[in-house]
């Protein structure tokens, strides 16, 4: 799970960003730049497969919320959440937007940053679990997708709290939890 945070300069116009989920792959990364070189700041926050599972997707994803502003460096005057749920334990005035990618330009760079890092690290796993297809489907739950884990079982990378992954797991012996080849 990955996040990402943007500020702007106050005034300035930002890039023509639009949400990353209706961009092309190719217009999200010419975006990435132009981003990076006209927000103040911008970082990452990441959640791990083992704090997903532990805590649930949403409180995950407010999780690396919450890191990616930490990682800031600078204190924002108002923090714009996407959806409708407040990030717990965040010391910043909030405001939820929802459907925010799709309506403030700072939420929508967010977007972007977070979906083409999310890209990036789906490759990275594709090459260290070959045959599961990660570069192409970027972990979603496609036909391809589901048919590597019923052939290869699932990866480290893989929440356990998924259904197929539960399922999956469910028909091998406890304590033989199956090994990517």
């Amino acid at each position: 799970m990955v996040a990402a945070a943007v500020v702007f300069p106050p005034g300035e116009t930002p890039p023509a960003v639009g949400d990353s989920k209706t961009l092309s792959a190719t217009r999200r990364g010419a975006l990435v730049p132009e981003i990076k070189a006209r927000a103040l700041a911008w970082a990452l926050g990441w959640a791990d497969v083992e704090e997903i599972d532990r805590m649930n997707i949403l409180q995950a994803s407010l999780l690396a919320m919450r890191r990616a502003l930490e990682g800031l460096g600078r204190e924002p005057a108002l923090v714009l959440v996407d959806g409708n749920q407040r990030i717990p334990e965040l010391s910043y005035p909030q405001r939820t937007v929802p459907r925010g990618d799709s309506r403030v330009a700072a939420i929508a760079a967010a977007s972007i940053l977070a979906k083409e890092a999310r890209d990036q690290a789906l490759c990275a796993l594709g090459e260290r679990y070959p045959g599961y297809g990660f570069e192409r489907h970027s972990g979603y739950p496609v036909p391809e997708h589901l048919a590597a884990l019923e052939a290869l079982g699932p990866t480290p990378a893989h929440r356990r709290s998924f259904g197929p992954v539960r399922r999956c797991l469910a028909a091998f012996t406890p304590g033989e939890e199956p090994k990517p080849s």
